[in-house]
This record gives structure tokens, C-alpha cells and sequence, in this order.
């Protein structure tokens, strides 16, 4: 496979067509590393550079990976599931969202989506999955606006905030227990709502598996759920449904 550098040169050449340049840089596909392989051209792929999941890689393992994708002209690589401990034992140069558990290396990107994503919680217990959902979005270029501690329980809180939630692009509802925010708001918005249940709540909300179930079958129009505690995946797609069109 051809670098980048060689590629780019064939075509100013003329020696290879844009297409077939970039039918090259998409199928190039990764570094061996031996314990890991990056791929070094997600970004052009999808969108959005390989995002690194922290928890279960040793900080030295995390350490090559990103040094990689920095070395392959990514200019910002998350790292999610980053433990504070962990963090610190990093030698790359981060910055570290103690609530969310994401570190970032490289520059912090500005926000390129015309519209706007809201990430509602339930309860203070919900935070570090909120948060995950809403840094994320924030990284990977959207303006976020935080809702918390608006669950049914007081359901006043919520509708104190109605005017906010209709000037959404995209509502991220964060809940454990029952799992009831996420219809709720799916009643008051014309926008996608994706729903992420949490692992808060007694026995019978079995880690997260009564919330889910809940989200699942939410009689709201326009709700979408991820897995239980995917705040990434949540802002992830937020953040993808955010850029359309923009």
C-alpha cells in the first residue's frame, strides 16, 4: 500500500485520479503494533478517528496506540474508560475529564454542528454516564447543553426546562431506576431523543436491565436506546445526527 504522501503525489501528477486516491486511503488499513492494531484511517471512513477504550489496556498500551494515531495525523484521540489513576501513569500529554473518565490527546476541537445537543439526567447518580455522553459530543465538535437531576420523581424539574428541550437538534436522556425520563421527554420533543439506561437503581432494576427494557418499549415516538451505561455511544451517535445536513 502506497503512503499518503505518495498518493497525493500520484495525483498531482496525474498519475492516479481523486478517486482512485481516495479508494486508496480508504482501504489503507492500520499499524501493527503486535498487542493492538489502530486504524489509522477511520476517520476518513466515517468521520470520526478510532476512539480508544481505556479501561482493560495497560497506560503503556494506551500510550502506543494514541502515539500512533497522533503520528498518522489525527488531531484529537479520546480515550474513554480512562480510570484517574490510569491517567496519570500516561507519559503522552493529555487532558483528563475526571466526571466523564475520557482523556483527550491532541487539540480540543471548536464546534462545527449548527445545532445543538441537550444531555438530561435523572439523578445525581447518573452523572458519570451523562457526562461521558456529553463530553463526547463536546469532542467531537457540538455545542451541549446540561440538564440534571430532572427526573419523574419531581417531574416539575423537568418541565421547568420545556422551552430548552424544543430548541434541541438532538436530546441524550440519561436514567436508572425505571427509566421513565426518556418516554417523558420523547412526549414533549419534535427532535430524536436517544435514550441510555443506567445501572442506578435497587435489586429489581437488575444493574440497569429493568431501565433498559423500559427505553425499549417506550410508547414516545422517536426514542432510540443504547446499551446500559453507553454514554460514548450515546453522544457518538448524538453527535453523527447533530452534523446531518451541517
Amino acid at each position: 500500500m502506497s503512503s499518503a504522501r505518495d498518493i497525493l503525489e500520484k495525483v498531482a501528477s496525474g498519475e492516479m485520479t481523486p478517486k482512485e486516491a481516495e479508494l486508496q486511503l480508504k482501504m489503507k488499513p492500520f499499524v501493527d503494533l503486535g498487542f493492538a492494531k489502530p486504524d489509522l484511517h477511520r476517520g476518513i471512513r466515517q468521520g470520526v478517528p478510532e476512539v480508544i477504550y481505556g479501561e482493560g489496556k495497560t497506560p503503556d498500551q494506551i500510550d502506543k496506540i494514541t502515539e500512533s494515531l497522533l503520528d498518522a495525523g489525527v488531531k484529537t484521540v479520546l480515550i474513554t474508560r480512562l480510570s484517574e489513576d490510569k491517567s496519570k501513569e500516561l507519559k503522552i500529554s493529555i487532558k483528563y475529564y475526571k466526571d466523564a473518565r475520557i482523556g483527550v490527546a491532541g487539540g480540543i476541537p471548536e464546534v462545527n454542528a449548527k445545532g445543538k445537543i441537550i444531555v438530561a439526567c435523572a439523578g445525581t447518580s447518573d452523572l458519570p454516564v451523562a457526562e461521558e455522553a456529553a463530553v463526547t459530543a463536546e469532542l467531537l465538535g457540538n455545542k451541549v447543553d446540561r440538564i440534571y437531576d430532572v427526573g419523574v420523581a419531581g417531574l416539575q424539574r423537568l418541565l421547568s426546562h420545556t422551552e430548552e428541550l424544543m430548541s434541541a437538534s438532538v436530546i441524550i436522556a440519561v436514567a436508572g431506576m425505571e427509566g421513565a425520563l426518556a418516554s417523558v421527554i420523547g412526549g414533549l420533543v419534535d427532535c430524536p431523543v436517544i435514550a441510555v439506561p443506567t445501572s442506578v437503581g435497587y435489586g429489581a432494576s437488575f444493574e440497569g436491565l429493568t431501565a433498559l427494557l423500559a427505553m425499549m418499549n417506550s410508547c414516545a415516538s422517536g426514542v432510540t436506546v443504547v446499551n446500559i451505561d453507553n454514554g460514548f455511544g450515546a453522544g457518538y451517535s448524538a453527535s453523527m445526527i447533530n452534523h446531518m445536513g451541517g
